[in-house]
């Protein structure tokens, strides 16, 4: 299974480097992850130490060829199609326009991946915005069984947590397009904190490093899909 994924992998960031703009800075040979950089006042910049770890974490594990660090993008920038995942965090406010909408829309049915994680606060903001993108579809939690939860690390409980926020455990959730999982949204967990550096949060490394195995589940999920 796991030569599987390798070669999936291999054939997709080839391609991705052949099709993506020269213009680009960014090494297409490598694996990275774009954060959305939003509108609305909300903290879109926020622990600007956990996708970089992330990434390390992903080439330590996998072998998988991973950027440094991340990468900043707007809806509206050209330079969004050219990554196969983006993310997007915060505390607060988030807001798109229209042209963002149908701009984050359209990458997601041709073939792009949302990570959205609730860093506590986001999630009414997050909910709204993304009825703009999808006002035909309906959240679906993710069950247990569901591939993402064993593609590399066995999570038979679902999603893991990591912080506390509002009591009970965490959730995930997944806006569908033709069978495909484009939007994976983690709350009331809080995934991405565990991969800050260790005296951010000052969470125990066996919490770390359930959130960096979670993370790596994600990333190879869309990769592969």
């Amino acid at each position: 299974m796991r030569q599987m994924i390798w070669l999936l992998l291999s054939c997709v960031w080839w391609l991705s480097a052949l099709s993506a703009s020269a213009q680009e800075p960014w090494n297409r040979s490598e694996v990275t992850i774009a954060r959305i950089k939003y509108r609305g006042g909300g903290d879109w910049y926020n622990d600007p130490s956990i996708i970089p770890n992330m990434l390390a974490f992903l080439r330590a594990k996998t072998n998988l060829p991973t950027a440094r660090n991340e990468r900043y993008v707007e809806l509206t920038d050209d330079a969004l199609f050219t990554y196969p995942i983006v993310f997007l965090t915060g505390h607060g406010r988030i807001k798109f326009t229209e042209e963002e909408a149908r701009r984050l829309r359209l990458y997601l049915t041709s073939g792009g991946f949302l990570y959205a994680d609730d860093d506590y606060g986001m999630d009414k903001y997050f909910r709204a915005e993304m009825k703009k993108v999808f006002p035909e579809k309906k959240w679906v939690e993710i069950p247990f069984k569901h591939e993402i939860y064993h593609i590399f690390y066995s999570f038979p409980n679902g999603i893991p947590k990591i912080h506390e926020h509002d009591g009970g455990p965490g959730k995930a959730f997944g806006l569908f397009h033709e069978g495909r999982m484009v939007v994976f949204y983690t709350f009331n967990t809080n995934i991405s904190d565990g991969w800050a550096d260790p005296d951010v949060h000052k969470d125990p490394e066996e919490v770390r490093q359930t959130a960096f195995k979670m993370g790596t589940n994600i990333i190879l999920y869309a990769l592969t899909r």
